[in-house]
């Protein structure tokens, strides 16, 4: 009886043990635990340790003993920038600024040259065949007043036409006169030389040659006892009331000169002195060698103070008041031959590569036309350095999965010497290499990549390894109130 009760309670206890063990399943396949989350989409897979390189599948690092680790989509917010901590920032010296909403003044200013007005360049050539007498002016550059006698010319044939011209006056023939005198015209006899013939009743055949204009003799073309045919040049004589400036201007000012600009000029030679004129021409053809373009304006020199050949600071004036406009310091924009981009500070030590649309650039201004809004923070010092020390490269946007490349590592040290193909370093432990501290020599890739440091600098450097030449130098710099 006692063996029948105990079989009969252990038979219940069974029964109890599965309708709960039953209930319990049902339970946890009707409604999942929760915290579980669904599947999440990878979008490919890195190294931690090189985040520029990027799988399409996963497996181990070709770098280092490691797996490498998935990107989701979920993370995607976080793809374009890059964390700098708060002590690197300060070896970097890391600065920002604002972007502002600002009017760029543009402020036009070259260096020019003093060139002749060659519109004012005067010829005077021998009235006929001849022989120069006498020459009064006998040196190149002189300077020469108006009415002022420059050479005496000898004109043996003006004799016979002379001498037929005062027969025929005895004749009392007017037309005859006329004809006659008309004759002395044809052979460029000068109005003054042919009324001293009739005055005299004499041949002239010395006619002297006097400056037409005050200014210098640019060209000398003969001498005493020369030899001369008519409308042979003798002199050529330039003024100075006027001269041309010759302004050298990049294409990229092309908008800031037009023709009636007006401009005020400097020269050292004058200080405090100021010159004014407008501009005259823009000459159309581009320099090939200096790829500049020029532009001719004539200034006002009544006193004769500049001379052809000295140099001069030249600024426009009166210029237009511009709408405001976004702008950022123009050290902020980096130039990557096919972009524009800056770098944009989202947060506490975190840093976004920003593309943006650059416009004009003035005054070390930059317009941002694309990319930016007002209040933005930019990093104006240390961009390039970000892109060493936290591989900024990794940050910006990848179009396709790539294959692996060189590893680049990081580390700290102590510049023990520098020479044209290799530094020695003291270094810190490195412990993507499981090295710890010591003191070895970096191959340079160039010696220009070590003239920013010297011995007893305290540097962070970015270096590959070779199976040739060893452990390379890719970047070298000291850090910031470190150097010796």
């Amino acid at each position: 009886m006692k063996i029948s009760l105990q079989l009969t309670l252990l038979a219940v206890a069974i029964s109890v043990a599965a309708g709960a063990g039953y209930y319990a399943g049902k339970q946890n396949h009707a409604a999942p635990a929760a915290g579980v989350q669904p599947e999440r989409k990878v979008l490919y897979w890195y190294d931690p340790m090189t985040p520029g390189q990027r799988f399409d599948k996963p497996g181990k690092s070709p770098f280092m003993d490691m797996d490498l680790v998935p990107r989701y989509a979920d993370e995607a917010a976080d793809e374009g920038g890059v964390n700098v901590s708060a002590r690197q920032q300060q070896n970097l010296g890391i600065k920002t600024a604002s972007v502002e909403r600002k009017s760029l003044s543009y402020q036009f200013d070259a260096f020019a040259t003093v060139a002749t007005d060659e519109r004012s360049v005067q010829v005077i050539p021998a009235s006929a065949n001849g022989v120069v007498e006498k020459l009064f002016v006998k040196a190149p550059q002189q300077f020469v007043k108006k009415g002022e006698a420059l050479a005496q010319l000898w004109i043996p044939d003006w004799t016979a036409a002379q001498q037929e011209y005062l027969a025929v006056r005895k004749l009392g023939d007017s037309a005859l006169n006329a004809a006659a005198r008309e004759r002395l015209q044809l052979q460029f006899m000068p109005a003054e030389v042919i009324r001293q013939v009739e005055r005299s009743g004499k041949p002239q055949t010395r006619i002297t040659v006097r400056a037409r204009q005050t200014g210098y003799i640019n060209k000398l073309d003969t001498r005493e006892g020369a030899q001369v045919t008519a409308t042979a040049p003798l002199f050529e004589i330039a003024s100075l009331e006027t001269v041309w400036v010759v302004i050298d201007y990049p294409q990229s000012q092309a908008r800031a000169l037009q023709a009636g600009s007006e401009i005020i000029a400097q020269s050292d030679s004058w200080p405090g002195e100021t010159f004014h004129g407008r501009v005259s021409e823009v000459l159309p053809n581009m320099e090939t060698t200096t790829r500049t373009l020029k532009a001719r304006i004539v200034l006002n020199n009544l006193d004769a103070k500049l001379k052809p050949g000295m140099y001069l600071n030249v600024k426009l004036v009166n210029e237009q008041p511009r709408a405001a406009v976004l702008a950022i310091p123009e050290e902020a924009l980096i130039e990557t031959g096919s972009e524009s981009r800056v770098l944009v500070a989202t947060g506490e030590g975190y840093f976004s590569p920003v593309n943006v649309v650059a416009g004009n650039v003035e005054n070390g201004w930059v317009e941002i036309k694309k990319g930016l809004k007002e209040g933005d923070k930019v990093v104006t010092s240390g961009q390039f350095l970000i892109d060493s020390e936290a591989s900024l490269r990794s940050a910006l946007p990848q179009e396709e999965p790539v294959t692996a490349q060189k590893k680049e590592y990081q580390g700290e040290g102590v510049v023990k010497s520098v020479g044209d193909e290799a530094v020695t370093l003291s270094h810190k432990p490195i412990p993507a290499l499981n090295w710890g501290a010591m003191t070895m020599d970096f191959a340079l890739q160039s010696p220009a990549d070590a003239q920013s440091v010297k011995v007893g600098d305290e540097v962070m450097f970015s270096f590959t390894l070779d199976e040739e030449e060893g452990a390379v130098i890719t970047h070298l710099m000291p850090m910031a109130g470190r150097m010796k």
